[in-house]
């Protein structure tokens, strides 16, 4: 059973992976962004994406770890 698991997870893993390389093939469209006045390099959209979601991913953790943190301050406050 734990085989299968882990067959399961390692199919999974690469079906994501495989996805990730069609959408980066599938989008090499030059793009330049511009945010507050600032305008970024000529990059295809895929990079753009990817990056995005990789400082998403990075960025949410860190903000439930933070608001975890001030929940238990909060707790250990006496009232």
């Amino acid at each position: 059973m734990r085989n299968l698991k882990r067959i399961l997870i390692a199919l999974l893993v690469l079906m994501v992976i495989l996805a990730v390389l069609v959408f980066v093939l599938e989008n090499q469209q030059q793009v330049s962004l511009l945010f507050l006045g600032w305008a970024g390099p000529q990059l295809p959209v895929s990079v753009i994406t990817v990056a995005a979601l990789l400082i998403g991913m990075l960025i949410g953790p860190l903000l439930g770890w933070l608001l975890r943190l001030a929940t238990r301050a909060s707790h250990r406050r006496p009232a």
